[in-house]
């Protein structure tokens, strides 16, 4: 057993997902056929050895409780430790770089101060990766320092938190709150000693709606923090284009090795559907099917989610198409992101682009 606790933030929202976040918080998001987008965050914990998890919800939750549960799944419903639910904020927070709240950290104090550990580990559930904390612990502890922020490189990232090398030895240098382009960003994931946490909470008690990796990353100097580089894979999601991007990353080998063929498995809920059928008039090139799918039409560079059906003539390409969505004969979908219960009508023509895929919202029809 790892000696911290896990804390993971849903309680963060924007208004660049459109329709796929409507009733839905961005963890509860579906993501890669099967999971959501939360299991990345709740199985490299576990993984990792930390055995107690206080999930921080959003105001619209139903959606991530009827995934996760009692957290059975990750082996978290469990008589010591095991998952906490910690209401948050009302209505969420809408700055897109918040996601730890002092507020919401406060009102859940109590997980900070019944469970004994030395070290809390924070993370947003909307990071697609696959990391080892244990080595990141030993990091923060080898350092001295009482915060250690986690850093990967990214492409794009405007706006975040972008962390610059010193160009004489290659070390991490400071970190810029206005930094876009590809380079090393701050991932929404960082170590703190609890004791320190929570006098963090006790000085800045009357500033509660600032958020918590802000106070840190803006005294880093005072704080002396130390920077954890992880260079493995990292999909940051933060609108429907990272969506599209990150999820069309898993049709790349060497990214679906690193993620899913690892000792350190991706858990999710489990659904049992029987497998997907592949008629004789099915195509189906570069593509990751979920099983429970009936495919009889063409699907190339795209996601089907289970129980879904592709019928005869129609064709799905670069797209994303969730459970229980229909596409019906002679229908062409391109650049497309469809929610659950979508359906697509006979010869309909939907085209969008790389740059601003098309959205179909839950239970819509076309």
């Amino acid at each position: 057993m790892t000696n911290a606790i896990g804390i993971v933030s849903t309680n963060y929202f924007n208004d660049d997902f459109g329709e796929i976040t409507d009733k839905r918080s961005i963890a509860s998001v579906p993501f890669g056929g099967r999971y959501r987008l939360i299991d990345f965050a709740l199985s490299n914990m576990v993984n990792s050895g930390i055995t107690t998890v206080g999930v921080i919800t959003s105001y619209y939750y139903r959606s991530l409780m009827d995934h996760i549960g009692s957290g059975r799944c990750w082996g978290l419903a469990r008589k010591s430790g095991g998952m906490f639910i910690l209401p948050g904020t009302v209505y969420g927070v809408r700055m897109p770089k918040s996601r730890f709240i002092l507020k919401d950290i406060k009102r859940n104090v109590n997980i900070l101060t019944r469970e004994k550990t030395d070290y809390v580990v924070f993370a947003d559930s909307s990071v697609v990766w696959n990391i080892d904390y244990r080595k990141i612990i030993a990091d923060h502890e080898a350092s001295g320092k009482r915060v250690t922020l986690i850093c990967a490189k990214c492409a794009n990232r405007d706006g975040r938190w972008g962390l610059f090398f010193d160009d004489k030895d290659g070390k991490p240098g400071e970190i810029r709150t206005h930094a876009s382009g590809e380079g090393w960003y701050f991932t929404n994931s960082f170590i703190i000693d609890r004791k320190f946490l929570l006098d963090l909470l006790s000085w800045y008690s009357s500033l509660d709606n600032m958020d918590l990796t802000e106070l840190l990353i803006r005294n880093e100097s005072k704080l002396d923090v130390n920077k954890y580089v992880f260079d493995g894979y990292v999909g940051m999601v933060d609108s429907s284009k990272d969506y599209m991007r990150v999820s069309m990353d898993l049709l790349k080998r060497d990214i679906q090795k690193e993620l899913f063929g690892q000792d350190r498995t991706i858990i999710t809920k489990i659904q049992d559907v029987p497998p997907t059928i592949y008629r004789s008039t099915a195509r189906v090139r570069n593509s990751l099917i979920a099983a429970g799918c009936i495919i009889e039409g063409t699907v190339e560079n795209s996601i089907i989610f289970r129980t879904t059906r592709i019928k005869p003539g129609a064709v799905v390409r670069n797209s994303i198409i969730m459970s229980r969505s229909v596409i019906a004969e002679g229908a062409v979908i391109s650049n497309a992101i469809c929610d659950k219960y979508a359906y697509i009508g006979e010869k309909v023509r939907v085209s969008g682009t790389d740059e601003e895929p098309i959205i179909f919202g839950k239970n819509r029809k076309l």
